[in-house]
């Protein structure tokens, strides 16, 4: 390496390791930087969405050049930062037993909207870092951006790629917020976040507790996923899915619950207390009952906005159906 290039590397390693720190400081319990090279899954990625598997989220289907490509998002992008939030704790992976007409929400619904809390600390680090590199672009990213977030995020050795298509911390597990920045400054990953081996090895777990059998190794079919069926599917649900769905009014944690990373310890970080939980139930006679006023209300600072009204009415209809009730709205 001629001298000019090893001094423009360490200049890079540094800039590298002091922008990690600085999402550290900002409450991000990971951070790490990666290349902005084409997705290895590609052809997998076209091919899953060939066979329909994004059921109604059509935006999906949308610029998947650009997901597979994340070098176009801004012109002349070199890196990408990524970071991560704990929304869930390991020590309490298990929730109080629901009575008779309530359904469950899901853990990364039941706090305030991760989107706000996540954009506005990314928006803070972006700012200070043009003022430092004013020649250099920052494009803020938390599910905002058509970009494989999962795939980075390993390369940058925040975690691997579990077979329920979930990204998974050794010591953290899965309950994660997955954000970033995408720039066309030369970020070098730092020699002790290489990309993390894959754990999974020979488990089933989250596969054989699906039960919509929605999950294959390292591929989810959305079509019959409980999540994708409570909060983005808009039509009637088909009725030989609709009894796997149980006791999920919004979303589901089923194959994370099972997953053994996901298993009780005390040494992950500390929950961001954005992310504390207002509510983790619904009474169902209450949806079926609500007013878009009141679903608004209750969504209020909520991810939980996603699903419309009659949305969360249909899944009340089949929670409380699947608790053998019959309520009277």
């Amino acid at each position: 390496m001629r001298r000019r290039e090893r001094v423009r590397s360490c200049v890079s390693d540094t800039i590298s390791i002091q922008v990690i720190e600085h999402a550290k400081r900002l409450g991000f319990a990971l951070a790490g930087v990666a290349d902005v090279d084409p997705s290895k899954w590609g052809d997998e990625l076209r091919s899953w969405i060939d066979q329909g598997k994004q059921g109604e989220m059509d935006w999906l289907a949308d610029h998947t050049d650009l997901r597979i490509h994340p070098d176009r998002l801004i012109d002349d992008a070199r890196s990408v930062l990524l970071v991560a939030d704990v929304y869930a704790s390991r020590a309490d992976n298990i929730d109080t037993p629901l009575k008779q007409g309530q359904g469950r929400i899901a853990r990364y619904a039941r706090g305030k909207d991760y989107h706000k809390v996540m954009k506005k600390r990314l928006m803070e680090l972006a700012d200070e870092l043009r003022a430092e590199h004013p020649d250099a672009e920052f494009k803020v990213f938390v599910d905002t951006a058509p970009v494989l977030e999962r795939e980075l995020a390993h390369r940058a050795g925040l975690g691997w790629v579990g077979k329920h298509t979930l990204l998974i911390h050794p010591k953290i597990g899965s309950y994660l917020f997955l954000g970033g920045i995408i720039t066309t400054l030369n970020l070098q990953q730092p020699t002790d976040q290489t990309p993390e081996n894959d754990h999974c090895g020979t488990c089933t777990r989250c596969i054989d507790a699906c039960p919509t059998d929605a999950i294959t190794p390292y591929s989810v079919d959305a079509r019959k996923c409980i999540s994708y069926l409570t909060i983005e599917h808009r039509s009637e649900i088909d009725p030989e899915l609709a009894g796997g769905i149980g006791d999920w009014i919004y979303g589901c944690d089923i194959c994370q619950e099972v997953c053994p990373h996901n298993s009780q310890r005390d040494d992950a970080p500390s929950i961001n207390e954005a992310y504390s939980p207002k509510r983790d139930r619904f009474d169902l006679l209450e949806v079926l009952n609500w007013s878009e006023d009141d679903r608004r209300e209750a969504f209020q600072g909520s991810a939980m906005k996603r699903a419309k009204l009659d949305m969360m009415k249909r899944n009340a209809t089949i929670v409380s159906e699947n608790q053998g009730l019959t309520l009277d709205q």
